[in-house]
């Protein structure tokens, strides 16, 4: 048969360039390739962080990781490149995170395959192993979480389960990197060869399926011929499976073959690859209808068996009766839902307390003394007028303002937030409002990508990657703005703090200030809730689909790394993509400003055109103006509204400010509450702010995150849109009726 002249090379990872460029992986040097594969929340990411170094988060709830992540680190003078695959309870392709993890083993042919298992719940993760196991012998199995098995009264004879599967078994606990040194010479020995797979001892399939299996595999070889898994592909083939179909019928499967000098065997021959196909068909007829049922339930019964074998019993179980107790109170149909919002209150409460104090000291040490300083630097160096304020007064206060209003309450919050991760609870939040979103036409795991929207817009729109329904990842893309991010807390915060808490006792305002909070954020759930419904109605008619969540068990946080990953993972990222949005925002602020068009700045112009549509939402011009000029960071609303205040208002708040274009707070909070009613400010135009600040258009960090998650024009329109009608919507009719109360 000719051949096409490849490096000959077995050993090296060269052959693959072209099947690993097609599934996303960069084809830069390594001596051998090692995919992270296992179920959701077993641990491969925090497997995946003791090896590379890297710190990719990890998270206590299933769907955790994506996307593929990448590393590299060496051992025993070798270069090592690890792939960490999506969490995944099978192979069989029914959803995008398990083609993912099923294409980068059966055509990214890694030398070595870590498969992650948690020992808590062997069973299932075993049925995994053995998908794996049929696909390729090259498979080291890591034995993650035996303190919590050991917690719940399992222990596993690992030299047993390595006898039953045949390939080497590793014990250990991955956060605290034991068995990790022992992963890595495993994953060696099995990846240069020193260690090869001895025969697996389980019959996987029933006798009818074993049948059809053993003739088509030699019709398989024939036409492709050194296929390292024709049984697999085989089994695949009978099931219908449509990419390995394709991957037959490209001539892609057979790519994956080498013959003996160990260069690519060229594609087969058309006919050859028909006769595979046909054959499958014709088989196909002799099982039984319910084929898939038959292989799944043996698959389920293999991996229960072998579970049986090597697990000891007799220990004492001291885990699981805290875990249902626990469960008995957060899930309960009674107490869930107030404990939600209890949790959700305190998390807030302590964001706004704790935050005031950094906040305060970031803004003198930018703002009133990096401002300053650079200002006089600026007069020495004669810098024109009109490039010191585009600069100082523009550019860098929108920046100093995000920092400083952002940053405090994020480094509280981000924490707080992955602490309640690793904890285990934001399962639990799904399992409280899966039935609300069923109800909805979305999908349950929206809760968690809901979840995920509190910390920031953007990441919860990444985060829709774990559900598998392309309609209801939509619907769950489009309704995550009305999660309140922490872009809008500052917002939500002073207003709530200056006008619904100065109604309350001093003593109980922040208290009644937090509430406010809260009361907002559920409000964003209700129209979250209406927003998917009548979009599953409508543009995006279907019917809900069910889904099984595993409540994942309860682990003690780890504070220090929950610290770290949390501040440099979230907190910094985030902070740094505000910013980097938030510059031309203040240039353009500056401009409007400052530019004059027949004796008004353009700034002014605006806020007079805008002031009549403000009036009927209750709002003003002002605040209009800057949503505005804001979308690219909503850190800078509140002293862009400032500054518009006193540049368009009376004579009676005339000088109060900085300058034209040139953003400030005032140094306390009853300042500031006379410079708003001085303009005009009422309770009504605080509510309403707040209900705008919550029913806006994303920003425009979140909007090009939705265009790439999307790769749709129409979709990020509809997405950034849709909030703005609904919250033009709620304001007006809002304000009619305060209106109509009050005459």
């Amino acid at each position: 048969m000719p051949t096409l002249s490849l490096d000959p090379c077995v050993s090296c990872a060269q052959h693959r360039t072209q099947s690993l460029v097609r599934l996303g992986i960069s084809t830069d040097k390594w001596d051998y390739l090692v995919a992270l594969a296992g179920n959701p929340n077993v641990g491969k990411s925090t497997v995946f962080n003791e090896l590379t170094g890297l710190r990719q988060h990890t998270g206590n709830w299933p769907g955790k990781t994506v996307v593929r992540a990448e590393g590299a680190f060496g051992h025993e003078g070798m270069r090592v490149k690890v792939v960490d695959l999506p969490g995944t309870y099978s192979l069989q392709a029914g959803s995008v995170d398990e083609e993912v993890a099923r294409d980068f083993v059966l055509f990214g042919r890694p030398d070595v395959t870590i498969v992650v298992v948690d020992a808590t719940r062997l069973e299932r993760n075993l049925n995994l192993v053995l998908q794996i196991r049929e696909i390729t012998d090259r498979v080291v199995v890591f034995l993650n979480l035996i303190d919590e098995a050991r917690r719940h009264g399992i222990a596993i004879d690992a030299k047993k389960l390595e006898h039953e599967l045949g390939v080497p078994v590793v014990p250990g606990i991955a956060r605290e990197g034991i068995g990790i040194p022992e992963l890595l010479d495993a994953a060696h020995e099995v990846a240069t060869g020193v260690r090869t797979a001895s025969e697996i001892r389980i019959q996987s399939h029933a006798p009818r399926v074993e049948t059809a299996i053993s003739e088509l595999v030699p019709v398989i070889e024939e036409v492709f011929p050194d296929v390292p898994n024709s049984r697999w592909v085989a089994l695949r083939l009978l099931n219908a499976d449509e990419a390995v179909e394709e991957a037959v019928r490209s001539g892609e499967l057979g790519q994956l073959s080498r013959d003996d000098s160990g260069t690519l065997v060229e594609l087969a021959p058309e006919q050859g690859r028909v006769r595979v196909l046909e054959a499958a068909a014709r088989m196909r007829w002799d099982l039984p209808s319910d084929f898939e049922d038959v292989v799944t339930q043996r698959a389920y019964e293999a991996a229960e068996e072998v579970a049986e074998r090597v697990q000891l019993s007799g220990l004492k179980k001291a885990g699981f009766a805290f875990d249902r107790k626990l469960d008995g109170w957060l899930t309960s149909k009674v107490f869930g839902f107030p404990l939600m919002l209890f949790i959700l209150a305190v998390v807030f409460w302590l964001t706004i307390e704790g935050a005031n104090v950094p906040s305060s000291m970031l803004a003198t040490l930018l703002i009133d003394n990096g401002h300053a300083w650079l200002k006089g630097l600026s007069a020495a160096m004669a810098i024109p007028w009109w490039l010191d304020g585009f600069l100082l007064d523009g550019v860098y206060l929108a920046t100093a303002w995000v920092i400083s209003v952002m940053l405090p309450p994020m480094a509280i919050f981000f924490p707080l937030f992955t602490l309640l991760e690793d904890f285990g609870y934001l399962p639990r939040v799904a399992f409280n409002l899966d039935s609300l979103f069923h109800k909805a036409g979305a999908h349950g795991k929206q809760a968690l990508t809901m979840c995920m929207g509190f910390g920031c817009n953007a990441a919860g729109v990444v985060a829709t990657r774990v559900i598998d329904s392309p309609r209801e990842r939509l619907i769950a893309i489009i309704t995550n703005n009305f999660s309140l991010c922490n872009g809008r807390w500052p917002t939500q915060i002073l207003i709530a703090t200056i006008f619904i808490g100065a109604l309350a006792p001093a003593q109980l305002g922040g208290i009644v200030s937090a509430g406010a909070v809260v009361g907002i954020a559920l409000f964003g759930i209700m129209m979250m809730f209406l927003s998917s419904w009548i979009l599953s109605q409508t543009v995006l008619r279907g019917e809900a689909t069910s889904f099984s969540l595993e409540l994942p068990p309860y682990r003690p946080p780890r504070v220090l790394q929950t610290l770290y990953t949390s501040m440099i993972d979230r907190t910094l990222i985030v902070l740094w993509r505000a910013v980097i949005f938030a510059i031309p925002a203040g240039a353009v602020i500056w401009l409007i400003s400052n530019i004059t068009v027949g004796g008004a700045s353009l700034a002014h112009h605006a806020v007079d055109w805008l002031d009549p549509f403000g009036l009927l939402l209750g709002m003003n011009g002002v605040i209009l103006l800057a949503y505005v000029v804001a979308i690219p960071a909503n850190e800078i609303v509140i002293p862009t509204i400032l500054m518009l205040t006193v540049l368009t208002g009376g004579a009676e708040i005339a000088g109060l400010g900085e300058g034209a274009g040139v953003m400030f707070e005032r140094d306390s909070l009853g300042l500031t509450t006379d410079l708003l009613a001085a303009g005009g400010w009422t309770l009504l135009t605080a509510v309403n702010l707040m209900l705008f600040s919550l029913l806006h258009n994303p920003c425009s960090t979140t909007i090009y995150t939705i265009y790439k998650e999307t790769r749709s024009a129409k979709w990020t329109t509809v997405a950034t849109l849709m909030p703005v009608a609904m919250g033009v919507t709620v304001c007006f009719l809002l304000t009619q009726v305060w209106r109509l109360l009050a005459a």
